[in-house]
Formats: structure tokens, C-alpha cells, sequence
């Protein structure tokens, strides 16, 4: 038995309850939880704009302590620390075996699914299923996780601070590092400062990008921002974005711009802010039945692309551990990105936080 928050219904408070949690299965990993990031993805679910099968325990970003493994298990044994990744890997689809694990077929289908990779629950209430968000399930004291979601770290690693790190920084380092490979010199900006907007920023610092124009409606998040590295601010409440992104680059627009919030219209305006040969790399997930509308006379006259970016284009086993260390090294800052720590029965008033626009990541903690 261990107490998890679960979705019932969409546009509903998450209840705070207990549940029944199994041992894990062949290649399944029972992990105890110590820090869980909450995100907009989680927001998205509970309002329905993420299709996902209820009851569902909630949460996919995380970090935690092994505490058993299911058979045939070899890369995390009892006692390793580490992070949850919300892209396991089956290691055998096309996708997999051509270097892409982030768009594996099984964990696509078992993320919609709500189950593991074989079609069924760890959680039960009342003998009944209850589902894993993105086979991670991170809002719960315990949850159980494929081997290939469990991304081992080094041992000094504070997991409530780089919990964070399996969702805001992978997703947001990777998406300039590796999705639109931003060269050094390069201009950059990122529509969004929540949690990974401010990842992409640094990310764009890591590659040396000559301007790095932040754009939010709050000034307390483009003031992180600026922390962070941003060498220029624009509030789009008081702007127009891509006026003032052109008027910094000469009238050219960016090379590279991203959209991190998971709105077609800012999507939109993004693509019009960069340059003719640029790039406009959408991170933010929108509804299903979204579209984006954008000019395919510029597009095409203007030889302009779009990218989308999901999980960074990273492969978690390689990348995450490597993310750490930039973290400890000080060269990522994750601090800034944490804004409060709360306890498991606190998390339906962090969402509040999180759409008031009060919060970057608030941390549910469970101890260790």
C-alpha cells in the first residue's frame, strides 16, 4: 500500500489515497520516490488536453532510490539513485535500433495505453487497474518503472534538486543542442520561460549562441532568464515579440526560435520571427486536434523549416547522466528552476500555483 495522487476525471482535484502497488515484473524496476517535478504536461492531462485512461496516478518527472528489481534486470540494482525517464525504450523497434529511442513504438503506444510495455498495471485500487502517466507515475510514495526508465546517476546526485533534469532539462537542452544542433554564434529565441524555456536557455548559453532573446508575459520569469543567461528580454503583454526580435537582429530575424508553451499562435508568431533560412523548433505540446497555421509562401520562398522536439531528441541513458554532471559542474543551474518544495498532500494547490504563473517547478518531496 502506498499513497499516490490519482486522477478520476478530467478537471478534477487529483485524490491524495492510498493504492496497492505490485512487485516488478521481468525488466521492471520498483523505485521509491524523493523528488517529483510538476509540470504543465501534468496540467495538460488533467484537464483532458493529454488523452489518458483513468484512474491514472499522475507525474512524470522524477528522481528516486532503487529499492527492488524484477528478473533479468542489470543496469540498476537496490540503493542506486536515480532518474525517472518518462521515454523508456523497448531497444527493439525500428526507432530503437536506428539511435532514436525517444520515439519508440512500445512506449508510445503503452504511454497512451496508460500501462508498461506489457499492456498492464503496477497499481490496483479495489483489485481494479489504476494507470501510470507516461509509465512513470511519478506522484507516489513508491511506483514501478521499466529497467530502461530508470536512469542510473552518480551517487552524490541531490535527487529533489536534479529530478527536474527527466523532464524541464532534457527536454529543453536537447531541443537546441541536438534537435536544431545551434551553432556557436548563432541567434536564439525562446518563446516561454517556464520550466523548459529556461532549460533551452541554457542550452543555448552551453552553445554559445551570440543573442538569446527570452519572451514571456511575466517579468518574473524573464527575470530568471536574464539569470540564466538571456541577453535580452521581451515581455510579449507590453511588445509585439517579433517587431522587437527583428529590431534585434537588424531587421533580420533569429536564426533559431522555439516555441516551449504548447499554443499554435505562439507557434505562429515564432516561425515569423525567424530569419529567411531559419529554424522555428516547436517543444510545447498542444491538444490533438490543434492545427498550426503558418505562411507556406515563406516557407517555401523563404526556405524556412520547422522542427518538432520531443524529449530533446536525447537518449536518456547517455544523455541524463551527462546532463547531471553539467549540473554539478555548475554549467546547468538547476536552483532557479525550483521555486518551492511541497508535500504529496500539497500538490493540487501547486497546480494552482503553476497556471496563476507563481511557479517554474514546485518539487513534491517524499524524503531520502
Amino acid at each position: 500500500m502506498v499513497k499516490a495522487a490519482v486522477m478520476y476525471q478530467v478537471r478534477a482535484p487529483l485524490v491524495i489515497e492510498d493504492v496497492d502497488l505490485l512487485e516488478p515484473g521481468p525488466g521492471e524496476v520498483l523505485v521509491r520516490m524523493v523528488g517529483a517535478g510538476i509540470c504543465h504536461s501534468d496540467w495538460s492531462v488533467l484537464q483532458g488536453k493529454i488523452p489518458i485512461p483513468v484512474p491514472a496516478v499522475l507525474g512524470h518527472e522524477g528522481a528516486g532510490i532503487v529499492e527492488r528489481v524484477g528478473p533479468g534486470v542489470t543496469s540498476v540494482g537496490p540503493g542506486d539513485k536515480v532518474i525517472i525517464s518518462w521515454r523508456p525504450h523497448c531497444g527493439r523497434c525500428f526507432y530503437c535500433v536506428t539511435g532514436r529511442p525517444n520515439l519508440c513504438d512500445a512506449a508510445t503506444r503503452a504511454r497512451f495505453q496508460g500501462t508498461l510495455f506489457d499492456g498492464t498495471t503496477r497499481f490496483k485500487k479495489n483489485g481494479r487497474p489504476v494507470h501510470h502517466m507516461a509509465m512513470a507515475a511519478t506522484f507516489a510514495e513508491y511506483t514501478v518503472i521499466p529497467e530502461t526508465g530508470a536512469i542510473k546517476v552518480r551517487p552524490d546526485a541531490p535527487l529533489e534538486k536534479v529530478a527536474v533534469v527527466g523532464c524541464a532539462v532534457i527536454t529543453g537542452v536537447g531541443a537546441v543542442t541536438t534537435t536544431a544542433n545551434v551553432e556557436v554564434g548563432a541567434t536564439v529565441a525562446i518563446f516561454g520561460c517556464g520550466g523548459v524555456g529556461l532549460s533551452a536557455v541554457q542550452g543555448a548559453v552551453l552553445r554559445g549562441a551570440s543573442k538569446v532573446i527570452a519572451v514571456d508575459v511575466l517579468d518574473s520569469k524573464l527575470e530568471l532568464a536574464g539569470q540564466l543567461g538571456a541577453t535580452h528580454l521581451v515581455n510579449a503583454r507590453r511588445e509585439d515579440p517579433v517587431a522587437r526580435i527583428r529590431e534585434l537582429t537588424g531587421g533580420a530575424g533569429v536564426d533559431y526560435a522555439f516555441e516551449v508553451i504548447g499554443n499554435p499562435e505562439v507557434m505562429a508568431r515564432a516561425f515569423e520571427s525567424t530569419r529567411r533560412g531559419g529554424t522555428c523548433v516547436i517543444v510545447g505540446v498542444a491538444e490533438p486536434e490543434a492545427k498550426l497555421s503558418v505562411s507556406p509562401f515563406d516557407l517555401v520562398l523563404q526556405e524556412k523549416r520547422i522542427l518538432g522536439s520531443l524529449y530533446g531528441s536525447l537518449r536518456p541513458p547517455v544523455d541524463i547522466p551527462r546532463l547531471v554532471d553539467l549540473a554539478l559542474e555548475g554549467r546547468i543551474k538547476l536552483e532557479p528552476l525550483i521555486t518551492r518544495r511541497v508535500s504529496l498532500s500539497e500538490v493540487n494547490d501547486a497546480f494552482e500555483r503553476l497556471v496563476r504563473g507563481e511557479a517554474v517547478r514546485s518539487i513534491v518531496t517524499f524524503g531520502g
